[in-house]
Parts: C-alpha cells; structure tokens; sequence
C-alpha cells in the first residue's frame, strides 16, 4: 500500500472511531473493508469526491426501542431492541435478528455493515441489515419467548415489509422465535407476505434454508480447497458452535468424506477422536433442537469422547478449521495452535470470528482463510430464494434451491479469485471479497445519486 493510501485509510479510520466512539466491533469491521478496498479507492477519484464510503459506514437508519415484557411469574422485564438499516443500493434491507446477553449497537452494526458486503456478494437484490435484543432465550419458556417475541415485534412491524426490510433468524432466533414474530407481524398487518424468512415450510419456507449456511460453507470451502487440488475427503475437520450453522457444516463436511472430531458452545467444547456420525449427530440435532441441551451431554453420552470446559477447540491438530460460533472466536493464539496443529484451511461459518491478529497469522503462514462475507454468505442467499419464492407463489424442491446454493456460492468463489489472485497464484480471499461487494455496492450508489 503507498503512503497515500495509506495516509487515506488512516484518515478514514480516524474519522469513524471519533463518529462511533467505543464501538469496538464496528470498527475492526470498518478497517478490514477500507483497507482491502483502499487502493481500489484512491485510484478512482469520483469515488473519493462523493465519499462513497464515508455514506457506506454511515447506516441509513438506526433504530433503537424498549422491549417490555412479562415472565411467567407476572414479573415485568425491559430489554433493548435494535434494527439496523445500513444500505438498501442493491435492494430491500436483509439480515437477521439476534437475541443475546452480548447484543449492543457496536455489534449491530458491525453486523449490518458486514451483511451489506455479504449480500452483495450473492448477487441477488438484497440491502443490508441487521437487528436484535439483549434478551437471552436460553432458560425462558416457550411462552415468555412468545411474549416477549410479539413485544418486540409490535414495534418492529412498522419499519419493514417485503420491498422495505425483510428479517431472518441468527442467534437465539430459530423456527420458534420466527414463527412467534411472523406471527405478531401478520396480526398486526393483516397481511400475508414474504416479510420474514426461516418460516416453517408450512406456511411459505424454503427447503435447505436450516442447512444452508453450514452446505454453503463447505461448498465454499470445496472451492478453496480445489485450487491447491485438495478435497474434504480424508482430512480432519475442527467446528465450532452447535447451532444449526456448526450442525450443518459437519454433516456435510462428513458426507463430503472428512472426519468432524469437535463441536462447542458457550460453556466448552467436546472431541471425539473417532468422528462424528450420522448416528452421533442424529443425537446433537435431537439435545439442541428438542430438548435445547449443552453440548456436554455429548461426552456423557460417547464415552470416547471429552469435554472440555471453558475452552474453545483450536488447540487440537487439524487440516480445516470451520469456526461456526461467534464473532472474534479465533485470537491470534488460537490461530498459532491451529498452524502448529497442521492446519491448511480456514472457512468462516459465524460471523467474524477471526480477530485482526488471527487473521494475518493465517496469511503470513499461507493458509488458504476466507471470510465469513464470503463463505457464510450461504444462509442469507437462500433467504434471498426464500423471498424469491414467496413473490411467485411457489414451493421449490430441495434439489432446485441445492442448485441455485451451489451455483451462488461457486459465483463467490470466482468473484474472490478475479479480485484477490495475487501475482504468484495464491488468492487474497479477505481483498477479493471485500473488493467484488464494494465494487457492486458503490457503483449502484452513483447511478441513484447523492441519497
């Protein structure tokens, strides 16, 4: 990078942490975007002169709102909602809700910025947002998640729609919370439209969409794994997180041929040196999506294994690594151990998991690393035919939207290699997708002018 665009990124960098003062998460967003997409910049001055990413990082609209709501007691809570609304260039607002202890403006808009560039990359017709509470679901009922869904969805109802804001389900929102919003949503309305996905497939869902983000992940990851003539087949796979992202990416890493040795949550992680299976994770589907279990019982359950508590699974020798849990999950000594433990591939399946220092440990040492914008863009492209379907009033088979998953995930993957192949063959994956969605994003902002 040349010392003006450098002296650019700095100014830039500046300017956003005096704007969003103690935003931590957003910033470290903004910096990996401005700086990949820099030299691209400074080298186009009408983008420079119209401050095309000076309005990117500023969100389009922010809203924040008072949850309140009753517990089973008859005692009242108040929680904190947010929605937002980053950029719309590319169309309607999209990206997910999450409820969580962890959840602040800082990270809903790091989200939300990071869901513009995702999106873009799929190439369908989606803005970018995100939203959520600090509410915790773990422990409640299922009326008090009930309740407290139709609280936040009272006032949530009046800022989206099918052409306006379209939410999804992220952590702590799954079938139940969803089908408790869609539900508050359409009494409110008095309408029936595509306003949500993640629906049950009874009443306007897709096929795959639980799956696709962690059958995204490893298409992604059979393409990066490809370019140095590698496959899953055989190789030792470390996953973390046991929600519906981490349980999908195993199955298909497994059917792909690997062996998936660990899974997590919140309180540790277990490993079992044998390798999960269709039987084994047959069980993990039933412990967290009917009886809403810790992934500890496993270890109870398979006496080969273990359970570590407290820890996160990085220290154990692998080839790929599918951090699948939760933002800046991989720090920079996580990310040795994974290098001194052999690993050759690292595919995000949350969303930034990998800090800044992880980061350049896996580039310095030639790993092949893509970021979650790219590889984790699975879950929302098939919202995107989610919505698709609703709009045509039609119900597609798994077959069809497992095609169009694998053909937008490939179309990623090649939007990386044109924009981050280096000059001796190896491929920048953060540079590549950061500079494709930038690209498409900032144009369509100069043909609607200064809005």
């Amino acid at each position: 990078m040349d010392s003006f665009t450098r002296n650019y990124v700095d100014r830039f960098m500046a300017d956003v942490i005096a704007r969003n003062p103690g935003e931590a998460e957003f910033h470290q967003a903004v910096r990996e975007v401005v700086e990949s997409v820099a030299p691209y910049i400074t080298a186009c001055p009408h983008l420079m002169d119209k401050k095309v990413m000076e309005r990117i990082v500023e969100p389009e609209r922010i809203l924040i709102f008072r949850v309140p709501w009753t517990d089973d007691r008859g005692e009242v809570h108040i929680n904190r909602g947010f929605r937002v609304q980053c950029n719309s260039a590319l169309g309607p607002y999209k990206g997910g809700i999450r409820f969580h202890p962890s959840v602040n403006l800082s990270i809903m808009k790091f989200l939300a910025f990071e869901q513009t560039f995702k999106n873009s990359l799929t190439t369908l017709p989606m803005g970018g947002a995100k939203g959520g509470s600090d509410f915790n679901p773990r422990g409640k009922s299922d009326d008090e998640v009930m309740r407290f869904c139709q609280s936040f969805m009272t006032e949530l109802f009046r800022h989206i729609g099918q052409d306006t804001d379209v939410p999804a389900g992220d952590i702590g929102v799954g079938g139940r919370e969803i089908g408790y919003l869609f539900g508050q949503y359409k009494r409110l309305r008095n309408e029936f439209t595509g306003t949500l996905t993640g629906k049950g497939l009874g009443w306007g869902g897709s096929l795959l969409r639980p799956e696709a983000t962690g059958y995204g992940l490893c298409y992604f990851t059979e393409q990066m794994l490809g370019t140095r003539g590698e496959s899953f087949a055989g190789k030792t796979v470390l996953i973390s997180g046991a929600g519906n992202v981490a349980q999908y990416a195993a199955q298909k890493a497994m059917r792909l041929g690997a062996k998936v040795v660990t899974l997590s949550d919140s309180d540790g992680f277990i490993y079992d040196p044998d390798g999960l299976d269709e039987e084994k994770m047959a069980y993990v589907f039933e412990l967290k999506k009917i009886y809403r279990g810790r992934i500890k019982e496993y270890a109870d359950k398979y006496p080969g294994s273990t359970y570590y508590p407290g820890e996160r699974p990085w220290r154990i020798p692998c080839d790929i690594a599918l951090p699948c849990a939760t933002q800046n999950e991989i720090r920079k000594e996580d990310a040795e151990k994974l290098v001194a433990g052999g690993c050759m591939c690292v595919a995000e399946g949350a969303n930034m998991p990998s800090t800044p220092e992880a980061i350049h440990v896996f580039q310095e040492n030639g790993l092949l690393y893509a970021p979650g914008k790219a590889s984790n863009a699975g879950g929302v492209s098939t919202s995107g035919l989610e919505m698709t379907q609703n709009s045509m009033r039609q119900h597609w088979t798994a077959e069809e939207v497992d095609s169009h998953l694998r053909r937008i995930m490939s179309d990623i993957h090649a939007a990386c290699l044109k924009y981050g192949t280096n000059e001796d063959g190896t491929v920048n994956y953060v540079r590549g997708a950061n500079t494709a969605a930038f690209i498409k994003v900032a144009d369509a902002m100069m043909d609607q002018g200064l809005v």
